[in-house]
C-alpha cells in the first residue's frame, strides 16, 4: 500500500510533464513558421535553425508555467514570449558594436551619395575602395547593420547611438517621441516604418507593395531611422 502512494505522485508528475510536452509539439509547426518568417528579414549568414532552437527552449519553459484554466490559448500565450527569446538571441550576437556604429554611418553617407547620383546602390567592391577597407570589413559591418534592422524600434535607434543618451530617457518617454515623430512623417514614410517594424513584412514585400525598389526602401529607411534618432535627442 506503501508503495503505492509512493508511486502516485510520480505517476502524476509523470502525466503533467507528457501534456506539456504534447503541447510544444502541437506548437511546433507554428514555431517554426515564425522562425521562417522572422529569417526572411536576416541577412542569410543568420541560421533558421538556431532560431527555432532557441524557440524551442523559450517554449519549454513556458510549457512548464502555462495554466490553462487562466489561458485558454497555449500559443496565444507563448507567441510573443518565443519571438522575444528569438529577438534576444539576436541581440546577443552584438548587433553592432561600437566600433562598427562609425563605419556603417560612413557606408549609409557613402551609399546616400551614390544612391542620388546614380539611383542605385553601389557594390562592396565602390565601398572598400572610397572608405579604404578591405572588402570582408565592409561585409561584416553591412550584415550587423541588416541584422539589427529586424530588432524593434527603440533597439534599431539605440544601435545608432554613440553615447548613452538614450539609455537615460525613460521607457515611456522614448516612445512617446517616436510617436510624436512619426506623427510628422509623409505618408509613405510612415507606413514604411508601419509594415518593417508593426506589420514585420520584409524589404521586398514592402518593395511589392509599394512598388519601390528594395535599395530604395532601404535607403529610405535608414534615412527615417536617422531622422527618429536626431528628433529625439534634440526633443
Amino acid at each position: 500500500m506503501l508503495k503505492n502512494n509512493v508511486q502516485l505522485p510520480n505517476a502524476y508528475a509523470e502525466a503533467i510533464k507528457k501534456e506539456q510536452d504534447e503541447l510544444v509539439l502541437t506548437y511546433m509547426p507554428a514555431l517554426r513558421a515564425l522562425a521562417f518568417r522572422l529569417k526572411e528579414r536576416l541577412p542569410s549568414n543568420i541560421d533558421v535553425n538556431d532560431l527555432i532552437s532557441v524557440g524551442v527552449e523559450e517554449m519549454i519553459k513556458l510549457s512548464r508555467k502555462y495554466d490553462k484554466e487562466q489561458n485558454d490559448s497555449f500559443w496565444g500565450y507563448a507567441r510573443k514570449r518565443v519571438n522575444g527569446s528569438m529577438l534576444d538571441y539576436l541581440r546577443s550576437l552584438d548587433v553592432l558594436s561600437r566600433g562598427n556604429r562609425k563605419l556603417v554611418k560612413d557606408i549609409d553617407n557613402l551609399i546616400d551619395e551614390y544612391y542620388r547620383e546614380y539611383e542605385c546602390e553601389p557594390s562592396d567592391e565602390y565601398l572598400a575602395n572610397a572608405l579604404n577597407l578591405d572588402i570582408e570589413k565592409i561585409r561584416e559591418a553591412k550584415i550587423a547593420h541588416e541584422l539589427s534592422y529586424v530588432l524593434p524600434l527603440e533597439d534599431q535607434l539605440e544601435c545608432y547611438s554613440e553615447d548613452s543618451t538614450l539609455d537615460k530617457i525613460e521607457k515611456e518617454f522614448f516612445l512617446q517621441k517616436i510617436n510624436e515623430i512619426l506623427d510628422t512623417l509623409k505618408e509613405r514614410d510612415q507606413l514604411i516604418l508601419q509594415l518593417y517594424y508593426y506589420e514585420e513584412l520584409s524589404l521586398k514585400e514592402i518593395s511589392e507593395i509599394l512598388d519601390i525598389s528594395e535599395s530604395r526602401i532601404s535607403q529610405i529607411h535608414r534615412r527615417l531611422i536617422k531622422k527618429l534618432r536626431e528628433g529625439i535627442i534634440s526633443g
